[in-house]
């Protein structure tokens, strides 16, 4: 099992020795009372204290180092860390040490951090408040995306969360009944995403994605796919429908609709729009 990069090497002097289950020593020495520096499998690392519930435990270069002391002895076990630093992962090594052995550095008590709440979210995002812009888009293979920010145009924050409703019109402002707009967690070029609540402070942005194919599916009678000259979106839970000027031939009878999303992705410079902004019926 490979070990992430080693730091600069333990006094060996100044360590305490581990014997583990699986023969091998582990060495541990206590610069100060919230680090240490461990030996293993001829490399060095540097970890530092974090908060446990009993014992101690140490997080760092992708592993934990957690100690208790019971019947005489002081017991660790070397895992994996977490992406956070917090407990589980692989098991690496099983260790002990005689509590009458040399003693470091006591390690100060931390405590267990307090869970933070999540605050609750913004009220729902209204259509007068909100603007479409377009951020970019992709092709290729016969399939495209549109990338659409929604801006908060409101002096207060607001919240959208899931999909938008979409629809398509023409030139005539004649919606396109044969279009269906499906929900999809991703695209032909984006993997796919958790829907969940995006919050807009006044000014800030969401986004969200629009795919289609521009190939007419000829095997099902198509030769001729219809043009649609912008996009109506509705927030979640709303009512008023706002529009953007984009125009677009949706093939097979359907677009695929995004969850609305934080951020955005780079937009290759070729495709990006020259001048973004909204367009009101």
């Amino acid at each position: 099992m490979a070990i992430d990069a080693p730091t600069t090497p333990v006094a060996t002097g100044a360590a305490t020795t581990y014997a583990c289950a699986s023969g091998r020593e582990i060495a541990v020495a206590y610069p100060d009372a919230t680090s240490i520096r461990l030996a293993y499998l001829g490399q060095d690392y540097a970890l530092v204290q974090v908060g446990a519930a009993t014992g101690a435990r140490y997080v760092g270069a992708d592993m934990a180092w957690s100690t208790t002391v019971s019947d005489g002895l002081d017991h660790a076990v070397l895992t994996r860390a977490g992406a956070d630093g917090s407990p589980g992962g692989v098991v690496l090594e099983q260790c002990a040490r005689p509590v009458s052995g040399p003693d470091p550095v006591q390690p100060t008590v931390l405590p267990v951090p307090t869970p933070v709440r999540d605050a609750p979210s913004p009220p729902p995002c209204k259509g007068p408040q909100l603007q479409l812009e377009e951020a970019g888009g992709d092709a290729g293979m016969g399939n495209r995306v549109a990338v659409v920010a929604v801006r908060n145009l409101g002096t207060g924050a607001c919240s959208l969360s899931g999909y938008p409703a979409i629809s398509l019109v023409d030139d005539r402002n004649r919606a396109l009944a044969s279009v269906r707009a499906e929900t999809s967690p991703g695209s032909y070029f984006r993997s796919g995403q958790t829907p969940g609540a995006v919050a807009l402070p006044p000014g800030g942005r969401a986004w969200f994605d629009l795919a289609w194919n521009v190939v007419p599916h000829e095997a099902e009678g198509e030769t001729v796919c219809p043009t649609a000259a912008r996009i109506r979106m509705t927030a979640p839970g709303d009512t008023s429908p706002v529009w953007l000027a984009h125009a677009l031939t949706p093939c097979g009878s359907r677009i695929r609709v995004s969850p609305f999303r934080p951020v955005v992705d780079p937009v290759p410079a070729e495709i990006a729009p020259s001048v973004p902004g909204p367009a009101q019926p």
